[in-house]
């Protein structure tokens, strides 16, 4: 495999897995906003799923990565 493809591998990975922390996040977001008394734990997993995905988000950029290109 060249180095361009292998790229485009790592590239389109990286999407997915910003994509799926997202909804990860999001799910959790409305979890603990509809829940009458949010838990510590529950506090710490959305925290840890929204560092992750912001993690991810900087990589792309770095990569110069667009969601739009992937369409």
């Amino acid at each position: 495999m060249g180095k361009k493809r292998i790229k485009r591998v790592v590239d389109e990975e990286l999407l997915d897995a910003i994509f799926e922390l997202e909804r990860e996040w999001k799910q959790i977001e409305s979890l603990m906003e509809k829940s009458m008394e949010p838990t510590f734990a529950g506090s710490n997993s959305e925290a840890l799923a929204k560092a992750k995905y912001l993690f991810l988000l900087r990589e792309a950029r770095q990569r110069k990565l667009s969601a739009i290109r992937r369409i």
